[in-house]
């Protein structure tokens, strides 16, 4: 699976423990979900989620959403079997809980390999130890299974004895690491969640906040948060009017011979009409998943 082809736009985590919220993640307008057996699962419920996420997973039904299935780190009397379980399923994507070192994920890999997961299912990690966030470039590169990272802001506050911040300035250093570290490797980047699900407007200010700083999306925790996130994540009319003018203006300069455009009293230059070129594809992944 080609990270390419796919939307990242609203990553939304559902508790595994819950039959009814697994069968609605069917319905929602989600680009990826993550089915969790880790922090949403309460000790006592999962094997009960375990089976339950594994079952769906199987069952299929999810249509074009990217399903992604969170297990217990294998340091938990959980984490084996969870993944042993995941493997068998087939799902798009492991995601592991607080991968610190690339010696993580290599043993991730291994184990996939030894339980039969298929090729095609790819790993994902979850940022969110100081550790992690050092080792994040090893990180990056340590399996050609991984396919994204997964920012865990909550727990990397925590983790840093900081504050959560409307401007998330605490973390910032740590998000850009991570971004950086993806970019270089080809892989997805989505951001930390935002914690207050009924306030809207510190939502928008969140999801504008991450998509400039070029995370491909977010992790949700309700289903409430999809509209904003996916709006915010998507490209405007005039984001879309403007990078087609991009394109037609360079187009126009290099029949004449010319390297570079202007569009409104700005230079426009290859690499800008690269960024349109993408802005252009992306809306037109969005407009076939909602047709």
């Amino acid at each position: 699976m080609s990270s390419q082809n796919f939307l990242f736009r609203s990553v939304l985590y559902m508790p595994g423990s819950k039959s009814r919220a697994l069968e609605k993640a069917k319905t929602l307008d989600a680009d990826a979900l993550i089915l969790d057996l880790e922090d949403a699962v309460s000790p006592d419920e999962k094997p009960l989620a375990r089976d339950l996420v594994c079952e769906a997973v199987k069952a299929g039904g999810f249509g074009e959403r990217t399903v992604i299935v969170r297990i217990n780190g294998l340091d938990s009397e959980w984490g084996r079997e969870d993944l042993r379980r995941a493997c068998h399923a087939g799902p798009d994507a492991i995601l592991v809980p607080k991968v610190s070192t690339p010696q993580d994920l290599r043993d991730i890999e291994i184990l996939m390999e030894q339980f039969g997961a298929p090729k095609s299912t790819r790993i994902w990690a979850m940022m969110e130890t100081p550790l992690g966030i050092l080792n994040v470039q090893a990180i990056a590169c340590s399996t050609k299974r991984l396919q994204g990272l997964v920012m865990g802001t909550n727990d990397l506050v925590k983790e840093l004895e900081a504050a959560h911040t409307p401007d998330r300035t605490p973390v910032l250093a740590s998000l850009s690491m991570c971004l950086l570290a993806a970019r270089a490797y080809g892989l997805v980047c989505v951001d930390g969640v935002y914690n207050a699900f009924k306030d809207d407007e510190g939502l928008r200010a969140a999801c504008e906040q991450g998509r400039d700083m070029g995370f491909d999306g977010k992790t949700l925790i309700h289903p409430a948060q999809l509209s904003v996130t996916n709006e915010v994540f998507a490209p405007s009319q005039d984001d879309l009017e403007q990078a087609q003018a991009y394109i037609d203006a360079y187009d126009a300069a290099k029949a004449k011979g010319e390297g570079v455009a202007v569009v409104n009293g700005r230079i426009v230059e290859n690499l800008h009409v690269e960024t349109a070129r993408k802005l252009l594809a992306k809306a037109a992944m969005i407009a076939a998943r909602q047709s």
